[in-house]
């Protein structure tokens, strides 16, 4: 009997030691534009949609288990199967708008920890970008042979992230009631749609899925032979993966549905509460200076993790689209001018950073439609495939996406609310 239990709790420590990759790809679900889109939706329109962060979190679990069962099973990248199944045209096309997205993604993350810094220090805000684009490359420096630290700081930063972003909840809780009123779907305009199209391209994000699929390889390396030991070791990362991305996913859930729910309870009504900054004077006068120095240490952590996580995202995708690397070095300038510019024009960071998820939600479906049709390949996953189950969700999510950025587009055209 002692033996049995000393078995199942080794095996489950050495499951424990299996995980890591999801908190790597959830911090992309906690970035500072997660920060923007929920605090404006609070702010604006209390509980009133709390569902979208819970559908878009149930699509993200199901999205970023695919993405690694891929990598898994694969032993490549969804970048690299793209990259080997389409013409040289249609490859670099797409590799364009997956750029897109990533530059998109790095503005929201710099802006945030630009902003953060700011909160903090008084920094002027490129000043501030420059230090966070620094710092995200010495985060990178750890990734590598050296993946399991890159992984521990991230989930360090990840915890900060929690206690700066659930804080204020904690020192005045909201009513449950009014918390369960928004699960109820509904709309309320045209803002309200770009809102929701905003919280959704900041919660199911592309460059997370592309990249869940890498992080899977540079931890537990490719499972390309078909032998019967490789095989037992492929199911017990499957298995593992799935709690992997539950656990990680549901803390990245949960503090987006708290930052709405912050802002719902404790901001809305107040004057400038729709900006990240107004947001922090807001908390600082509602629940005090220390309540809010918390809030813009969580911010801060959210923008350097991001911002790293980013750039590694970005370069897995030119190595599976454009079979090539370059230096991280040069891979983090270059994707840190556009945050730069942005910051030095003058526009107001807490807009650019919603418009950069709506931009973010367009790509979704780029990254989410051949996510679903390799993962339910049996040419590429075997036994692996999805069932009917995955298949279907997968098809809903996608279509849900399509739809809502379609009404934004007719709605913003048309000017109807």
């Amino acid at each position: 009997m002692l033996t049995t239990v000393g078995t199942a709790k080794g095996g489950a420590a050495r499951g424990a030691l299996l995980l890591g990759p999801a908190f790597v790809a959830a911090i992309a679900y906690v970035d500072p534009g997660n920060v923007a889109a929920n605090i404006t939706a609070g702010a604006k329109y209390g509980y009133l949609l709390i569902w979208v962060l819970v559908v878009a979190n149930v699509m993200a679990v199901m999205i970023q288990y695919q993405s690694a069962k891929l990598g898994l099973v694969s032993g490549r990248s969804l970048p690299q199967v793209l990259g080997e199944r389409l013409p040289r045209g249609a490859r670099l096309a797409f590799w364009g708008q997956a750029e897109i997205v990533a530059a998109a993604t790095d503005i929201a993350e710099v802006i945030g920890g630009a902003v953060a810094l700011h909160l903090l220090f008084g920094l002027p805000l490129v000043f501030g970008g420059v230090i966070v684009g620094v710092a995200s490359l010495l985060l990178l420096m750890l990734q590598g042979r050296r993946q399991r630290r890159f992984e521990a700081v991230i989930m360090v930063l990840l915890a900060v992230i929690v206690v700066g972003f659930l804080a204020g909840l904690v020192v005045d809780p909201p009513d449950g009631g009014s918390i369960l009123s928004g699960l109820v779907p509904r709309l309320d305009g045209t803002e309200t749609v770009l809102l929701a199209a905003s919280m959704l391209g900041a919660t199911v994000m592309p460059h997370a899925i592309y990249l869940h699929s890498s992080l899977v390889l540079d931890r537990h390396g490719a499972s390309g032979e078909a032998a019967v030991d490789r095989d037992r070791r492929l199911r017990r990362l499957v298995r593992v993966t799935r709690y992997d991305v539950l656990i990680a996913l549901a803390v990245a859930g949960t503090v987006n549905i708290a930052l709405l729910v912050l802002a719902a309870h404790s901001l809305r009504g107040r004057e400038g509460t729709d900006t990240i900054e107004g947001a922090h004077a807001a908390v600082r006068d509602s629940l005090g200076p220390a309540v809010a120095a918390v809030f813009a240490v969580g911010l801060l952590a959210s923008g350097l993790a991001s911002t790293s996580v980013g750039s590694y995202a970005g370069a897995s995708i030119m190595a599976g689209l454009l079979k090539r690397r370059i230096p991280r070095f040069v891979r983090r300038a270059v994707t840190l001018i556009p945050a730069l510019i942005v910051l030095g024009s003058g526009v107001e960071p807490t807009t650019a950073l919603v418009i950069s998820q709506v931009v973010l939600s367009f790509g979704i479906p780029f990254a989410l439609i051949p996510l679903r049709r390799y993962t339910a390949d049996r040419a590429i996953m075997g036994s692996y495939a999805d069932g009917a189950v995955l298949r279907w969700g997968s098809m809903v999510a996608a279509v849900v996406i399509v739809v809502l950025n379609v009404a934004l587009i007719g709605l913003t055209l048309t000017g109807a609310g």
